[in-house]
């Protein structure tokens, strides 16, 4: 049985971490006391579900977060600080804590800790989500015991609707552009200025083609902006959606 902490103190650990290049260690009063944390422990860096959602979303609704009282968000993973690192700059997640549990010490202490060594996997934390008050532990979000890697209840966006219901989450935007385009470089100081974050993908990267922008929007010509999936259209369209929102 996976353990529930609630109403009980997070455990004392201490763990060594990178910052600015060198060694440091973190001591569990250092990363909780006085402070509201969110955290969220997930199997492993780099991993699929880890990568395409747990993560990302935790780093888009970071404002949200904020606005809503929490200091800090903290993505936890049984990885040495190296790895987690550099997961930190692949996923661009610049709202958010890495914090590795390098020898599973805090998940050991947390009853997270599970044995993945059918995969190759030694030890890690199992997924789930929690909300820490001055070190105290006020809510838990635990994936079910069930086989492989669910992912239903430790969302950013559930741990958000426990903390607030009513909490304003930005928009998802998407911008499809290229290099070199100016009316790209309009959309997106139109976007800064106003504030919203979007996700910017390049043609000729990862695969996107003039094929790829051709079947998503209809058209051939960039930026093309994408809103909570409704296409907007290019920069004009943009400016005028940003006027009429006002």
């Amino acid at each position: 049985m996976l353990a529930n902490r609630e109403g009980q103190a997070v455990p004392q650990v201490v763990l060594p971490t990178r910052a600015n290049g060198q060694w440091v260690k973190l001591t569990s009063d250092e990363l909780f006391k006085g402070k509201n944390v969110v955290v969220f422990a997930l199997p492993g860096a780099f991993t699929p579900t880890c990568s395409s959602t747990h993560l990302p979303r935790y780093n888009e609704l970071a404002p949200a977060f904020k606005a809503n009282g929490i200091d800090q968000i903290i993505c936890l993973s049984v990885n040495d600080p190296f790895v987690m690192e550099a997961w930190a700059a692949d996923q661009k997640a610049e709202n958010i804590m890495m914090l590795p549990d390098g020898n599973g010490d805090f998940s050991r202490g947390m009853g997270l800790l599970v044995d993945k060594s059918q995969l190759g996997f030694g030890e890690r934390s199992w997924r789930y989500s929690m909300l820490v008050r001055d070190g105290v532990i006020e809510k838990m979000f635990i994936e079910p015991e069930v086989e492989g890697d669910p992912f239903e209840v430790s969302d950013a966006d559930t741990m958000l609707d426990y903390i607030n219901p009513q909490a304003e989450k930005p928009k998802r935007v998407t911008l499809i552009g290229k290099p070199g385009c100016s009316h790209c470089t309009r959309a997106k100081a139109a976007l800064n200025a106003n504030g919203i974050r979007f996700e910017e993908i390049s043609i000729g990267s990862h695969g996107v083609s003039l094929a790829t922008l051709s079947a998503v929007s209809g058209r051939t010509t960039t930026p093309q902006i994408f809103i909570e999936g409704e296409h907007i259209g290019g920069a004009d369209e943009l400016e005028a959606w940003l006027k009429a929102r006002g």
